[in-house]
């Protein structure tokens, strides 16, 4: 059975929201935030423990492409599939679903967002082959985060009764996806017990999710399916270019999860998982010093600070904070940023501005 199992790493998102030292070109997922090694290579890595090169594929964006191949050069060039535009994340599992059937009509995928932080590589390798046992039978699978804290900028899942059949690792049928609530909503949640963050991780078979998608998104399907008769011709190119544009930009969970039949899901705690959304979120996976501090590149002086994160660009300038508690300073050598803590989520309202007023320099 696994050597009909690929991997699919989504690796061209933006990181909106660790700006301005994630851009365009170099976003969160191709930078050292956490380790010595990017996001991205920290995933290939998990990754190949898991998986031979040969079935590990990456769906990104065109001017991240030489990056990835840069940071992942034991990765094969033809399983590396460039979207000509962003158009969700539904058009990529479509895409690699599709290229996957194409090759191997047994084909099983694990779709993986290339910005996770996950400490516990070997529980996430267990979670993944008994998701693929899952996934044989029929269901779309999710891995589903067990939530310490009612988040709010996380969509959940609820699960419903143990599917019938047995497996090593408890798995649930899905009864609903509850996207991003409010904060008096995810205490009830959580309170429940029966609910898990949506990871964004999801197993499946190829043909399973084209038949969802061509169900609940047809339009998508069809271009899918005018794109993949070029697929293995001179045209290749030219058809993509052409079709990709016209999409409708939708996300899985949107356009396909929340109405398809027999999902799963494997509620995953002790993974140490984080999807480091933005800056705060480092405090959730960096040790802090006795002050409650997180300082990584560049000088920094804190007389009386405590809780916050200080992150400098490597050219030498000292940063000097005093009296304060709960802030964030990230210095990019171009742009400063400055905001406490509880504000990090609305760094997103600054890129947003930067797009309005061409700004391009800082994007």
């Amino acid at each position: 059975m696994l050597e009909h199992t690929y991997a699919v790493i989504m690796a061209g998102g933006g990181g909106t929201r660790l700006w301005p030292v994630s851009r365009r070109k170099r976003p969160k997922q191709l930078l050292p935030l956490v380790e010595k090694r990017s996001l991205f290579q920290s995933t290939v890595d998990r990754l190949r423990a898991i998986f031979p090169p040969e079935r590990i594929f990456v769906v990104t964006v065109a001017e991240q492409l030489e990056a990835i191949r840069e940071q992942a050069p034991m990765l094969l060039p033809q399983n590396l599939l460039v979207e000509p535009v962003p158009r969700g994340t539904a058009s990529v599992v479509g895409l690699a679903a599709a290229v996957l059937a194409r090759r191997d009509p047994q084909a099983m995928m694990a779709i993986l967002p290339s910005d996770h932080f996950i400490r516990n590589g070997d529980l996430f390798a267990l979670l993944l082959r008994v998701a693929f046992d899952v996934a044989e039978a029929g269901y779309l699978v999710t891995l589903g985060i067990t939530p310490t804290y009612p988040a709010t900028v996380y969509g959940y899942i609820q699960r419903g009764e143990p599917l019938p059949e047995t497996f090593f690792y408890p798995a649930y049928r899905v009864l609903r996806f509850k996207e991003k609530p409010s904060e008096a909503e995810a205490r009830q949640m959580i309170l429940s017990g029966d609910y898990s963050w949506n990871s964004g991780m999801f197993i499946w078979r190829a043909d399973r999710i084209l038949e969802e998608i061509a169900r609940h998104m047809p339009e998508l399907k069809r271009v899918l399916d005018e794109i993949l008769a070029d697929w293995d011709t001179s045209r290749r190119q030219e058809t993509l270019e052409r079709l990709w544009p016209t999409l409708e930009t939708e996300t899985i969970d949107y356009g396909v999860m929340e109405y398809a039949e027999r999902v799963a899901v494997l509620p995953a705690s002790d993974l140490g998982w984080s999807d480091i959304g933005n800056w705060d979120s480092l405090f959730n996976v960096l040790l802090p010093d006795e002050q409650g501090n997180i300082v990584f590149g560049g000088n920094h002086l804190p007389l009386d600070t405590s809780n916050s994160l200080v992150y400098g660009n490597h050219d030498g300038r000292l940063i000097v904070t005093i009296g304060v508690d709960g802030l964030i300073v990230v210095d990019s050598g171009d742009a400063l940023l400055i905001c406490r803590k509880d504000q990090a989520p609305r760094v997103r309202q600054v890129v947003e501005y930067l797009k309005q007023h061409q700004k391009e320099e800082y994007l």
